[in-house]
């Protein structure tokens, strides 16, 4: 059954009419991966306004493991709507707060007691994280990694990666920030085995507590278990289990951040589950509220009960509307089907991509767990010198065969697929195979002109 159907150029007239008013409104600082405008989306199918019917492979960044406008979901939120619109934490109570706060507390990794404060993003979660490290622990220091991207303040773009994207022209950025490497497997530096990499990289975190701070002025180390804006790289659980060492040794606190990991993207519901290490606070957005604005810290009680009263506050966090429906979102993650979906989504991925090493050597890598998958291009699959300038091209290629995907990485030179977990194997099937096409289209065309 083919999925996709475009009659119409990509853009359409009533899309590029669109892009004009969207050019006159809006900040040309608001980047835009398609020149295609939505009018509506069901599953993994979105219909832009030219009646063009497109399989979505990007998921709002990863806001969509439910997939689009889930029935449950939009269910719920209507009823609550008829309700309660807003009402505010901080100035009355309401049964869907506590409830998600509950629903968090149960299944987030950890068998001591929890808490939970919610909030609007995945910035803002991070920032609640940090300041409640820091006033639990009295210091200020912050550990992140390279490649890591945690949100777009100005704390949180100090702990994120890739200045030139993200912070140039923006500083200057929050104090106490420390970056250290990550081990990134495929880019293992020559002479050394994976697993010499990862050990001396366990050492160089081990070595940061003496040339980089202090562990008795260290709040906290903040790690994505799987990078996303980085690549989509797993972080090997031997690295994990140190930052948890490192933090038990110092009374820091070790922080997950699983904004795009979590929510059941990689076929558990947070990804660090997959290594057994247990964090002190758990950030959660993104696909938690199934397409609605909210985010979370979870975590141990005495940590998130650290600040003075009136200390953390949101006016809009935990509105109903997005409880609602991250409780709704947060069933239908944990059935079967979207466990083995995960699961099916890395099979399919590999089964389409792997073998196209062979006739494409610019594909480098394909990785990634469960519903969380990246394909990264290299120009040399010796050198491993990435092929940033590829990408867009197949991006662009991509769509012209109906099909929505986006761009990862540290040096921009990663496809990223983050679709809806229970996605149709033949719909998928078919997305994959179009972008496989639109990589051959792409890396013939560079090849020829090189």
């Amino acid at each position: 059954m083919a999925y996709i159907k475009v009659s119409s150029p990509l853009p359409g007239p009533n899309s590029q009419a669109l892009q004009t008013r969207r050019a006159a409104a809006v900040t040309a600082g608001l980047a835009q991966a398609h020149p295609i405008s939505i009018r509506k989306a069901k599953g993994s199918l979105v219909e832009d306004v030219d009646g063009n019917t497109l399989i979505d492979l990007a998921g709002g960044i990863g806001a969509l493991a439910a997939g689009h406008a889930p029935e449950s979901v939009v269910a719920a939120v209507r009823e609550q709507a008829e309700n309660l619109l807003h009402m505010c934490s901080i100035v009355a109570n309401y049964e869907p707060y506590v409830a998600l706060c509950e629903e968090l507390n149960r299944l987030t990794p950890g068998g001591f007691a929890k808490k939970t404060l919610l909030s609007n993003g995945g910035a803002e979660a991070v920032e609640n994280a940090v300041k409640l490290a820091r006033r639990y622990t009295g210091r200020a220091g912050v550990v992140v990694f390279e490649g890591a991207y945690h949100g777009r303040s100005n704390l949180t773009m100090a702990m994120t990666s890739k200045y030139g994207l993200f912070k140039k022209g923006f500083g200057p950025f929050a104090p106490e920030i420390y970056r250290l490497p990550v081990p990134n497997i495929y880019r293992t530096p020559g002479g050394m085995t994976p697993e010499e990499y990862v050990d001396w990289s366990c050492w160089n975190l081990e070595n940061a507590l003496t040339a980089h701070i202090d562990g008795s002025a260290l709040a906290a180390i903040v790690i994505e278990p799987i990078l996303g804006e980085g690549g989509f790289i797993p972080v090997p659980h031997k690295f994990l289990r140190k930052i948890r060492e490192i933090c038990d040794a110092t009374g820091a606190v070790m922080v997950a951040d699983e904004i795009q990991s979590g929510s059941g993207r990689t076929g558990k519901l947070w990804a660090i589950e997959h290594s057994g290490v247990v964090p002190d606070l758990v950030v959660s957005a993104k696909s938690l509220g199934a397409g609605m604005p909210i985010s979370a810290v979870t975590g141990r009680a005495e940590i998130m009960d650290a600040p003075h009263v009136g200390g953390v506050g949101s006016t809009y966090g935990g509105n109903p509307l997005a409880c609602v429906a991250a409780l709704e979102a947060l069933k239908l993650l944990q059935r079967p089907e979207m466990v083995q979906g995960a699961k099916r989504i890395e099979k399919t991925v590999r089964e389409v991509f792997e073998p196209m090493k062979q006739g494409v050597p610019a594909i480098g890598d394909v990785r990634g767990v469960g519903g969380m998958m990246a394909v990264e291009f290299v120009k040399d699959p010796v050198t491993k010198e990435p092929f940033s300038d590829l990408v867009p091209d197949i991006v662009k290629r991509s769509l012209q065969k109906g099909v929505i995907v986006i761009r990862a990485g540290l040096y921009t030179n990663c496809l990223r697929f983050l679709p809806q977990l229970d996605i149709p194997a033949d719909m998928l099937r078919e997305g994959l195979e179009a972008v496989a096409g639109a990589v051959r289209e792409a890396h013939d065309q560079a090849r020829a002109k090189a």
